[in-house]
């Protein structure tokens, strides 16, 4: 088996600002391996959530250093690369984890989410995102993305550094846009909200009210997530007494083991590939949260169509989608993943049905 990564760029159109900072250019890495004239790709970079931190720098060292162990073995069975997997960061194992499904895809030549078996018909629309900033700017960010697409579906981050005030300005510009547009357009629209662990537990049981009386329909993250597993869940289950909005985790769930010990005390996780560290534990995760009753969101960082498009794979068994930000991207170099109106839909060719453009699939070559 042949492992190459390659670095590329991928620069947003509009920055985002959320409680930790702006991001506006992140560096990724696309994950190549080759076996028996079968290619697979994968992507993957860094990601800070407070309280973890991974550096694109470090992930490619990581990959590189299996470069000459991994020469000797094939891509199937997966199981039989399980150990090598297990030895990476998450954001390591999951552009090797990737690269390796995609390869097995299109060596069987089917899309996975039809080797899983799951049913592309019951995938429903993505939410699109509105990072923090000035209620005018924000309020216009979102007529960008009326522009682009429906957008029944609208995340506002909150938890800004500017406190509480801020907030509120915030969501009382977004909620009256919302529903201006319902009157004019007759249009449905559904407002989330993401603290990114900007609040404390006072303050997010100060906002409960509010976020009812706007509206929302589900509130993701609002504490910071702590190293300590007992103190992070503790936050949560003191939060949910009095929270009658559906409470969903992120920077808090990175694997099986957090979905389990946050089940009992939150109504959805929020998966994200890179936490999960690739598909293999993101489709377990996925079917044990719904044979838990709990809501199921799969999302995103700065990332590109190749690891929107692995997500993808998984819609079918997701009750809220926030997979947007390759609609933001000026450059995106990747080919394959499409929507219908704001419904993204599993890619449908073999593997990971995502491939390189041009620019990028020559630089590869």
């Amino acid at each position: 088996m042949r492992l190459s990564l390659r670095r590329f760029p991928l620069r947003k159109a509009v920055p985002l600002a959320i409680s930790r900072g702006v991001s506006s250019t992140v560096e990724h890495l696309l994950v190549t391996i080759e076996h028996d004239g079968v290619v697979g790709h994968g992507e993957t970079g860094g990601f800070d959530t407070g309280h973890r931190h991974h550096d694109t720098d470090a992930i490619a060292a990581e990959l590189e250093a299996l470069v000459p162990r991994l020469a000797p073995l094939a891509p199937e069975p997966l199981q039989s690369l399980e150990p090598w997997l297990a030895a990476l960061s998450p954001p390591a194992r999951c552009g090797l984890d990737l690269a390796l499904h995609d390869w097995w895809g299109r060596r069987l030549g089917c899309p996975l989410h039809r080797l899983w078996g799951l049913d592309p018909e019951a995938c429903v629309a993505t939410s699109v995102t509105l990072g923090l900033g000035e209620p005018e700017a924000v309020v216009a960010r979102l007529e960008r993305w009326w522009a682009l697409l429906p957008a029944s579906r609208i995340k506002l981050k909150l938890g800004s550094p500017s406190g509480l005030a801020h907030d509120l300005a915030l969501l009382e510009a977004v909620a009256a846009a919302l529903e201006q547009r319902r009157q004019i357009a007759g249009a449905p629209c559904e407002l989330q909200v993401d603290a990114n662990g900007g609040w404390d537990l006072e303050v997010a049981h100060a906002m409960l009210p509010q976020l009812q009386r706007a509206g929302v329909v589900l509130l993701e993250q609002p504490l910071a997530p702590l190293a300590d597993p007992d103190r992070d869940t503790a936050g949560f289950a003191a939060l949910q007494h009095g929270c009658a909005l559906p409470l969903v985790a992120d920077e808090s769930c990175w694997d099986l083991a957090d979905l389990l010990r946050l089940a009992p005390h939150v109504d959805g996780i929020n998966i994200k590939l890179l936490k999960s560290g690739g598909l293999a534990e993101a489709l377990l995760m996925a079917r044990t949260a719904r044979r838990l009753g709990l809501g199921v969101m799969l999302g995103c960082y700065s990332d590109g169509s190749l690891l929107n498009g692995a997500a993808a794979q998984l819609l079918p068994l997701v009750h809220w989608p926030d997979l947007d930000s390759h609609l933001n991207l000026i450059d995106d170099p990747f080919l394959g993943l499409d929507r219908r109106d704001d419904v993204l839909l599993p890619p449908s060719g073999p593997g990971l049905g995502v491939l390189p453009g041009p620019a990028l699939a020559e630089e590869v070559r």
